[in-house]
């Protein structure tokens, strides 16, 4: 499994990935020990259909956290998510939850993209600015989190 500590966004994206892999097939839990423990979570937490697995929804305040520190003590950060920002809402408001967070926004775009590419669905120039746009920023992100989970 992908190291939160080492990667706090890749962690939240490959267990999005995960969750729709286990809904997909199901049967596969039984085959390797890390899914099988995925998918009883996902049972327990009633997240079979939708929704995200308690250890999502952790990381990605513990990120969400990070964003709102680095916003207050930042500048060159402040820029970043200032740029991105208009593109953002578009993207939200295009998606079943237009109120989701910035960073929230963020990962569910690369995922989509991702999603997208592993279809081999064509993505948009314009789409792409937005998709490095917002790879730089939780790559700072995650970057700042790892270095401070390391010095703790």
């Amino acid at each position: 499994m992908k190291s939160k500590k080492e990667n706090i966004a890749e962690y939240i994206l490959y267990l999005w990935q995960m969750e729709d892999y286990l809904r997909a097939f199901p049967q596969q839990a039984d085959n390797y020990q890390e899914l099988y423990d995925l998918h009883n979570m996902m049972h327990q937490e009633n997240i079979m259909q939708k929704g995200h697995l308690q250890l999502a929804i952790n990381a990605l305040n513990e990120l969400e956290e990070l964003h709102t520190e680095l916003l207050e003590t930042e500048a060159p950060y402040k820029a970043t998510i200032l740029h991105i920002q208009p593109s953002l809402n578009i993207f939200k408001a295009k998606t079943d939850n237009p109120c989701m967070s910035d960073i929230e926004a963020c990962l569910t775009l690369l995922y989509q993209v991702m999603m997208l590419r592993l279809q081999q669905k064509e993505i948009s120039q314009e789409t792409q600015i937005v998709v490095n746009d917002a790879t730089q920023l939780l790559r700072f992100l995650s970057r700042t989190y790892h270095d401070q989970e390391t010095t703790i």
